[in-house]
């Protein structure tokens, strides 16, 4: 078992805090589907804007907090945007929770 020290314990509560910012930042419902959706591969603005409920100002200031918190990379092409999923706490977080929540819904087959 490991003896905790007072300097371990400060590093255990400025991790805590970060977990604590990235479970604020995933606390969101529409953050949380688009999140899903990139877990799946990149997608542009347009795809994302098609594929969650709402609306072209609500889905950019969802990714700006996205952006801002460091948890998607954007790429520009042109004139589209792309965001992705980036390495870190949060891909593996959501990794854990599409396996949990949305991969079941692609392997139940609809019955007639």
């Amino acid at each position: 078992m490991t003896s905790h020290t007072p300097a371990l314990a400060e590093q255990m509560r400025t991790r805590a805090k970060e977990a604590a910012q990235l479970l604020k930042i995933l606390a969101n419902d529409k953050r949380l589907m688009i999140l899903c959706l990139l877990s799946e591969r990149e997608l542009s603005v347009g795809e994302l804007n098609t594929l969650v409920a709402l609306s072209q100002s609500a889905l950019s200031q969802h990714l700006a907090v996205l952006r801002a918190e460091g948890v998607v990379n954007t790429r520009r092409e042109a004139q589209t945007i792309y965001y992705s999923l980036l390495p870190g706490p949060a891909l593996e977080m959501m990794r854990t929770l599409y396996a949990i929540y949305c991969a079941p819904l692609h392997n139940t087959r609809m019955t007639p």
